[in-house]
């Protein structure tokens, strides 16, 4: 079941990826330790960007398929795409990033994904200012915290532009309902969600936000409704239980 997490104080943390991937590496057998030493070293002179496209290609199929580790895949994914230079390319990782990093509860780590989709997704509007998916998928970076905006608030105003120009874009009333808990504006939030679910009723993460703004903004009897509702979108009877927990306590 999604939550949004609020904008609360946190200790200023901050990651690069020399710690992420040191981390993955440590988790490694020696052997793979070793096939990756000499991958990460095999550049030669010549036509180096040809050589990095490769290079990162390969590290990014060994982190996701040999290792399972998200973070560094994405990385070379990323990279990857900056040299091809691909609008298609790099907001498809820009996209992985920012869906992965609503699961991740290390702010630290969220930062971090939340500025390397927001350089993948700047460098993508170089290509094609008028792509309303990377105008809101980089309002969405600032909303959890990428660097180049004063306040998250700034990334609901770059979304809010989008979905006034198109009040259909669900995706960026999605957003702006999820930025609204974000920020703790549960009204608002709840009115985005609301019309993200009657246009897609079949998205779940949608109907338990909306459960969430209710919740939070005190209207129990809403609130529980849409837990009610969102039980269909569960298999996992433990968490069905911890649901039915959930509306019990609201009414």
């Amino acid at each position: 079941m999604p939550a949004a997490a609020t904008h609360a104080d946190h200790e200023e943390e901050v990651l690069d990826i020399d710690q992420i991937l040191g981390d993955a590496k440590s988790r490694l057998t020696p052997e793979q330790q070793a096939w990756l030493g000499a991958k990460e070293n095999s550049i030669v002179r010549g036509d180096l960007q040809t050589q990095k496209i490769q290079l990162y290609d390969e590290l990014a199929g060994f982190w996701r398929d040999t290792a399972r580790v998200f973070e560094p895949y994405i990385y070379y994914l990323g990279e990857k795409s900056k040299l091809e230079n691909s609008e298609k390319n790099l907001t498809f990782a820009a996209h992985l990033y920012l869906r992965q990093l609503k699961t991740v509860e290390q702010h630290a780590l969220q930062v971090w994904m939340a500025n390397q989709a927001a350089g993948l997704f700047r460098q993508a509007l170089e290509l094609n200012p008028a792509n309303d998916s990377s105008r809101v998928g980089l309002g969405s970076c600032y909303i959890f915290g990428a660097s180049g905006a004063s306040s998250p608030m700034e990334g609901i105003q770059k979304i809010l532009e989008v979905v006034n120009e198109h009040p259909d874009n669900i995706y960026g009333q999605f957003m702006l309902g999820y930025g609204g808990i974000m920020t703790g504006q549960y009204d608002k939030a709840a009115e985005r969600l609301l019309t993200v679910t009657r246009a897609d009723p079949d998205n779940s993460e949608a109907v338990f936000l909306l459960a969430e703004a209710y919740e939070r903004n005190g209207d129990n009897a809403k609130a529980a409704e849409w837990y009610e509702k969102g039980k269909r979108f569960v298999q996992n009877p433990e968490l069905l239980t911890e649901i039915d927990k959930r509306i019990k306590a609201l009414k």
